[in-house]
């Protein structure tokens, strides 16, 4: 191997590693503000009335979750641990794969925001075998929910318009290697 191209590949690995410090400084800090604002559900809303923020339209009440989204799946802790683990092994491989350049930026960004939302519940499921939601919209009745679970949706649909939109195939080429002829 020639010097340049040992000066890349450090070059290459140090800007690596400066992504990867700068993903779990993210993570931490979104993680952070999560368990904060359902600690301050706990401690200001549980056995409280609800805090009215717009009269008929937002709401910050307290309700301990023991299912996932929409309360469906109900103590089903074993299932949300093996499916949280799956989806960030999934997620961090994702992360890894994804070329470190300008143009991948918005998904690699999409993966911490992502990740920090699955840790954040995963941690109350560990903890207190339930999520701690407070946030009503009650306009449209929507289900009671939290800061992590806004991190997952925006996420998720961040991700489908990437998909749609902004991605190619060449993209999925440079992320997860050459496709053969069939696409497979």
């Amino acid at each position: 191997m020639n010097l340049l191209m040992e000066i890349e590949l450090m070059q290459s690995k140090k800007k690596n590693c400066m992504y990867i410090i700068i993903a779990i400084l993210a993570i931490a800090a979104l993680l952070g503000f999560d368990q904060w604002t359902k600690h301050l559900a706990v401690v200001y809303l549980k056995d409280k009335p609800n805090i009215v923020l717009i009269q008929g339209v937002l709401e910050l009440e307290y309700l301990e979750n023991r299912g996932a989204a929409f309360g469906i799946l109900q103590n089903q802790q074993w299932l949300f641990a093996i499916l949280t683990v799956l989806f960030l092994g999934i997620s961090f491989y994702v992360f890894w794969k994804v070329p470190k350049t300008s143009r991948y930026m918005p998904i690699f960004c999409v993966f911490i925001v992502l990740a920090s939302g699955a840790i954040g519940n995963f941690i109350d499921r560990l903890r207190e075998k339930y999520v701690v939601d407070f946030i009503y919209f009650n306009l449209i009745n929507f289900p009671i929910f939290n800061v992590a679970d806004i991190y997952l949706t925006l996420s998720v649909v961040t991700i489908f318009i990437l998909i749609l939109f902004v991605y190619k195939d060449e993209d999925y080429d440079m992320i997860f290697g050459k496709r053969s002829k069939d696409g497979v």
